[in-house]
C-alpha cells in the first residue's frame, strides 16, 4: 500500500465556551450515527474529559471521503461558528495511518 491508499486519521479536541458546553455536546453527538453511515467513513468517536474537552478520532478510507464529510451542510455550519460555540483553536492532529487498519484486515473498497 502507498501512503496515498492509507487511512487518514483526524484527531482533536474541543473546549466549549462554558455557556455553550450542553449546545456543543448535542451537536458533535448529532453528528456520531450519520458520519458513521458515510462512504469511507471506517471509525467516528466522541469523547467528553471531566475537563469538559471534547475529544473526536476519526479515520476515513481517502482524502477524497474526509472532504465529501466536512462539505455536509451541518458540520459546515458548526465549523463557521467555532467561535461562538469554543474557548480557543481547536487542538486538532491530521495524519495518515501506518499501523495496518482493523487488525490487519484490509481497508473496505470504495
Amino acid at each position: 500500500m502507498t501512503n496515498t491508499d492509507r487511512p487518514i486519521a483526524l484527531y482533536g479536541f474541543l473546549r466549549p465556551r462554558p455557556e455553550r458546553a450542553d449546545e456543543v455536546r448535542d451537536i458533535l453527538s448529532s453528528f456520531v450515527e450519520p458520519t458513521r453511515g458515510e462512504p469511507g467513513n471506517l471509525q467516528y468517536h466522541l469523547h467528553e474529559h471531566e475537563d469538559r474537552r471534547f475529544f473526536l478520532y476519526e479515520v476515513w478510507r481517502s482524502q477524497e471521503d474526509l472532504d465529501r464529510h466536512n462539505a455536509t451542510p451541518p458540520l459546515r455550519a458548526f465549523l463557521e461558528n467555532l467561535p461562538v460555540f469554543l474557548e480557543g483553536t481547536p487542538e486538532g492532529y491530521f495524519n495518515t495511518m501506518i499501523s495496518p487498519y482493523a487488525d490487519s484486515r484490509p481497508v473496505p473498497a470504495a
